[in-house]
């Protein structure tokens, strides 16, 4: 989930913050009017296909005003916080905060709204899109369309087993594939590394040994997201950024980012994509709404439900609370009496984008569990709470570490 030999990067979009509604309420009456909108983090209107709304508007009031004293006193260092509802961009607020984009030093960087950040491994769960995409053009018969189909200039050195692999075991990381990111950094066996730097990272993949049979195991691997990334440059017949352009960033309205690519120049597939939170949304929104964005249709709804349908527990990752469907995550948070369900897409260092389609009531409450970074060893506090029905919220931040 990270490349290069530096500094683990701890970067990160996601939905996790605690609010108590009393405190909340307390701080904004010590706001003046202008204040309080800073405060509550009223969304501006920038043209970029958003429809803006006031946090009241939905059902929300000033219960978000608190967000910023909250992670002030957890000491989190936080670049963005966006919150959607019932379609609406309804709050937003952007910090400043230590960080170390993809390519550059670590430092202080200010954000906001139009400041593009590192995505990581949320880039595989738009890979996961654009393979549905890909599929409703044609492009690909269907996901479980042998891997091997659309590497045959690698038929000499593939390992035996490979012929059984499917895009589908790809997209679910259930390939069997001998295949270890979880080691350290520049630990020799740490096999990520290797995706940047060897001068043909398809050749090392596919000539890894098929450990177990495909579709018994999950095991987290940024691998099959770079194959998968290579297909859709095989069979559309452009460069990923081309085709992401074209069949998904442009219909969604998003004109400024960037997916970058390893040392060795190929494209970064599993972890290169930056997007500012505002667009990183619509990706949010897009899967909410299982197809549509401001209601023309980009991708087909079943390929979503395909996709946001659990397949397997992560074991060995998230204290193994989650599941995994087809480049993306699921899980429940207990909240009350009750539980929320959700979806998202996840990063190293707590890139979030949490999607919640349904709700039975409309609480915010102070909510929140630890759990273990993914396979690192180490704990992040990471507060999920009770989101109101059909929200999005997601969050930027960065946590410097060794």
């Amino acid at each position: 989930m990270r490349e290069g030999g530096r500094q683990l990067r701890r970067l990160g979009l996601a939905a996790a913050f605690a609010l108590a509604a009393s405190a909340a309420g307390a701080q904004t009456q010590q706001f003046s009017t202008g204040q309080r909108s800073i405060a509550c983090g009223n969304p501006a209107a920038i043209g970029d296909g958003w429809f803006t709304a006031k946090p009241e508007s939905v059902g929300l009031g000033e219960r978000l005003c608190g967000i910023a004293a909250r992670l002030a006193a957890t000491n989190a260092n936080v670049h963005a916080v966006v919150i959607v509802r019932r379609g609406a961009l309804v709050f937003e607020q952007y910090f400043p905060g230590y960080d170390e984009p993809w390519g550059m030093g670590g430092g202080l960087h200010q954000f906001d709204a139009q400041t593009k950040h590192d995505m990581r491994s949320l880039s595989k769960s738009v890979i996961s899109l654009l393979v549905g995409i890909a599929i409703d053009r044609e492009l690909i018969k269907g996901a479980d369309e042998p891997v091997v189909k659309f590497f045959p200039n690698y038929a000499a050195v593939k390992s035996a087993g490979w012929d059984n692999i499917t895009l589908r075991h790809l997209l679910t990381m259930s390939s069997g594939m001998q295949w270890d990111e979880n080691l350290a950094w520049k630990d020799p066996k740490n096999d990520e590394p290797r995706l940047g730097s060897e001068a043909d990272p398809f050749r090392y993949v596919l000539s890894k040994p098929i450990a177990a049979p495909p579709d018994a195991v999950w095991n987290y691997n940024g691998s099959g997201t770079d194959l998968l990334g290579h297909v859709i440059e095989r069979v559309s017949g452009k460069s990923l950024n081309e085709f992401a352009r074209e069949a998904l960033f442009a219909p969604l309205g998003i004109s400024d980012w960037e997916w970058m690519k390893y040392r060795n120049e190929h494209v970064a597939s599993a972890v290169g994509l930056r997007l500012r939170p505002r667009d990183a949304a619509k990706i949010g929104q897009l899967v909410l709404s299982k197809s549509a964005w401001n209601g023309k249709q980009i991708i087909s709804a079943k390929w979503i439900e395909q996709s946001v349908t659990p397949r397997f527990q992560a074991i060995g990752y998230f204290g193994g609370l989650f599941y995994y469907g087809q480049q993306w995550w699921m899980g429940r948070t207990l909240s009350g009496d009750g539980e929320v369900r959700w979806i998202a897409a996840q990063g190293l260092g707590g890139q979030r984008i949490i999607i919640v389609p349904e709700f039975d009531n409309n609480h915010i409450g102070p909510l929140w569990q630890p759990t273990a970074g993914p396979g690192r060893g180490r704990h992040a506090r990471q507060f999920h709470h009770s989101l109101d029905q059909r929200q999005i919220t997601t969050r930027l931040v960065s946590r410097e570490t060794t």
